[in-house]
């Protein structure tokens, strides 16, 4: 018996160890390759130790042995370079008493990559169909602290961006491309990607970004600017409230100022954000920035409840003639507004979604924000998809308003005082619309021909959204001391207190007494 275990170990030890002793071709890799599942990790496997057997070179392939205590540089006949840092290369090395390590560099075609259907895919197209598979050592690199730079040429393209090669999790031979851990830099000549780890490279060219460096840096301003004024304004509107107020206050008055308090978390998070990814330019990750994004989700979703709630709110001072009672109506609309987005970003935390995120809106540029990091799908679904609902349902009762305003001022009215009423009209309207949020809606025209302007208009008006609603609120606030003095003498009714509604929110719930709600 321990003959015959002796020869069976004898016999198939020497198997298995010529088995791994025999390195695959360098030249044969890519074609054994593509009849496996996951032909990504067995190409990084068996390019790392291959041998090449042909005296001829390799077309697109390219190797060279690098010192592992200095950085490595190598460059293909493509133009692609690439630089490895000496901690990279010390990673690499499965023994620590080697000094040199192999730097491999393939340059594959695009073709390869087959797209799943991934929903945190980038659209786009590969910039000049290649990728560039990196390798160096025989030991994966990862998470590094000093980024690998790898520069593609550029091919008369400017609004390209840095991803790699990520495969899907059901290992089924499809991936999508992913930003992930690379930062993009464009010089007007050349893209320098800047990645923590090691894996197939391309830059990914969407056409439809249309905004060039002078642009993005002039979007910016206009951010940086409205959301400071934003910030300002809607701090003096609360100390205003909060200052002057006298005993209970309208309901509509209630409402304003729950939006107000919305946008001014939500402009002081995005400036926040702002400030923390530029003072950690090299390292925003961790619990701040994830705090950060989830503050500044929580804001946005607040913001946009709060705007439907103006609108609920427009709705059921239309229909007051229907004699409609809720009782602790404000306190239920607070637990509305605020419980909604509390509920969903706990949710969202559960998820570990947060993070940094960088977005590529730019020319080869990357713009880092504390933002929803992975699982793009939720980032569509509470934000546009959210604000997809509520302007619809705003737009609706805009327009609403408007067809009211019209027949209303049509009734009993002669020609010169409708004339007269009209620039009153529309400054009402004009107001209202920055109440219910109409400018959000410009976030749909951010996309194709009118993406630059749309980008523009909804810099301009989002940002600046603060100071409107404090000149809103000194138009209310101008408009109500005359209206006070006139109700004193009067009986309201029902024509009244339509007229006074499509002139003024505030003064609607002077007409129909506050209190009975």
């Amino acid at each position: 018996m321990k003959t015959r275990d002796f020869l069976l170990i004898f016999i198939c030890i020497p198997a298995t160890m010529g088995d791994n002793d025999n390195p695959p071709s360098c030249e044969d890799v890519l074609r054994d390759c593509q009849n496996k599942v996951s032909w990504t990790r067995c190409f990084e496997a068996r390019i790392a130790r291959c041998v090449v057997k042909s005296r001829r070179p390799i077309r697109n392939f390219y190797r060279i042995s690098v010192n592992s205590s200095v950085q490595a540089e190598g460059q293909t006949r493509s133009g692609h370079r690439v630089q490895i840092p000496p901690n990279a290369l010390q990673r690499s090395k499965r023994n620590e008493s080697i000094d040199t390590v192999l730097l491999t560099m393939v340059v594959l075609n695009n073709s390869l990559f087959r797209l799943g259907p991934d929903g945190d895919s980038w659209s786009g197209e590969v910039m000049g169909q290649s990728v560039l598979a990196v390798r160096v050592g025989d030991q994966p690199v990862s998470g590094l602290e000093q980024p690998v730079k790898i520069v593609f040429k550029s091919e008369n393209v400017t609004n390209g961006a840095c991803v790699f090669w990520k495969e899907s999790e059901e290992i089924n031979g499809t991936g999508h491309w992913s930003p992930e851990g690379c930062k993009t830099n464009f010089n007007y000549t050349e893209f320098v990607c800047s990645c923590n780890h090691l894996s197939f490279f391309a830059v990914l060219v969407n056409s439809d970004v249309v905004v060039d460096p002078v642009n993005a840096a002039n979007l910016s301003y206009i951010s940086y600017i409205g959301s400071g004024l934003s910030v300002v304004f809607t701090s003096v509107i609360l100390l205003m409230y909060i200052c002057f107020r006298k005993g209970r206050s309208e309901h509509s008055v209630g409402i304003h100022v729950q939006l107000t308090s919305s946008l001014l978390f939500l402009h002081t998070s995005y400036l926040l954000s702002e400030w923390w990814v530029w003072y950690k330019a090299d390292g925003a990750e961790g619990r701040v920035c994830l705090a950060i994004g989830l503050i500044l989700h929580w804001a946005l979703l607040s913001t946009f409840t709060w705007l439907a709630v103006e609108g609920f709110h427009l709705y059921v001072l239309l229909v007051r003639i229907f004699n409609i009672y809720v009782r602790k109506y404000l306190l239920k609309l607070s637990l509305i507004g605020w419980g909604i987005p509390t509920v969903a970003v706990v949710i969202c935390v559960f998820g570990g979604v947060y993070g940094r995120h960088q977005l590529y809106l730019t020319n080869g540029f990357s713009t880092d924000i504390c933002w929803i990091s992975s699982f793009m799908v939720v980032s569509y679904v509470t934000v546009i998809g959210y604000l997809g609902l509520v302007f619809l349902f705003n737009t609706v009762m805009l327009v609403v308003v408007m067809v009211k305003l019209c027949r209303q001022r049509e009734k009993g009215a002669i020609y010169q005082e409708r004339r007269g009423r009209m620039w009153k009209d529309w400054a009402t309207v004009l107001g209202l619309s920055c109440v219910l949020g109409i400018p959000w809606g410009l976030a749909f025209c951010t996309f194709g021909p009118l993406s630059l302007p749309g980008l523009y208009l909804f810099s301009i008006f989002n940002s600046f959204q603060g100071v409107f609603m404090f000149l809103w609120f000194l138009a209310l606030s101008h408009n109500r001391r005359p209206h006070q003095h006139s109700q004193s003498g009067k009986g309201s009714s029902s024509q009244k207190m339509m007229e006074t509604s499509l002139n003024s929110k505030v003064n609607v719930e002077h007409a129909v007494h506050s209190s009975d709600f």
